[in-house]
């Protein structure tokens, strides 16, 4: 019988086939590439992370990325509802202005939402994707306040 103050013989375990999740941890204490995701969120998103992370500069631009990218989505939304008032009141003209603006409405809404899941899917493995035109604002943003 063996004594069991002895330490074990047995081998440990194998490692498990599983890969490890990548990314460092972040401040926050999530792995980075989960933080930036979560931070690709419009707007609120982007504010939460980019206020509590400050070392990480990869959730950073996404946070950045986000904010931007949402404050782009409530111009347009604010731009349409102008345009929407006014046009659709014009007399003969005015159903006519509903149909196209309807359309560009919807083509540019979902237009917002590929975007936002690609960023997000981008985030999730790991790649620093500029969305267009933002993308460059936000890492110029991000490396100026870097400490």
């Amino acid at each position: 019988m063996p004594d069991p103050t002895e330490p074990s013989q047995t081998p440990p375990p194998p490692p498990s086939p599983e890969p490890e999740p990548s990314g460092a941890s972040t401040s926050t204490g999530l792995p980075s590439n989960v933080a930036a995701a979560i931070a690709c969120i419009p707007l609120i998103g982007g504010i939460i992370f980019y206020i509590l992370e400050k070392r990480d500069s990869f959730v950073r631009f996404y946070a950045m990325q986000s904010i931007i990218f949402g404050f782009v989505w409530i111009v347009f939304s604010i731009v349409y509802s102008i345009a929407h008032g006014i046009f659709t009141h014009i007399p003969a003209i005015g159903f006519f202005f509903d149909i196209i603006l309807g359309v560009v409405w919807a083509l540019v809404w979902v237009a917002f939402l590929v975007v936002f899941i690609i960023t997000i899917v981008k985030a999730l493995t790991g790649v620093r994707w500029d969305i267009p035109y933002i993308g460059p604002i936000a890492r110029k943003q991000v490396e100026s306040s870097a400490p």
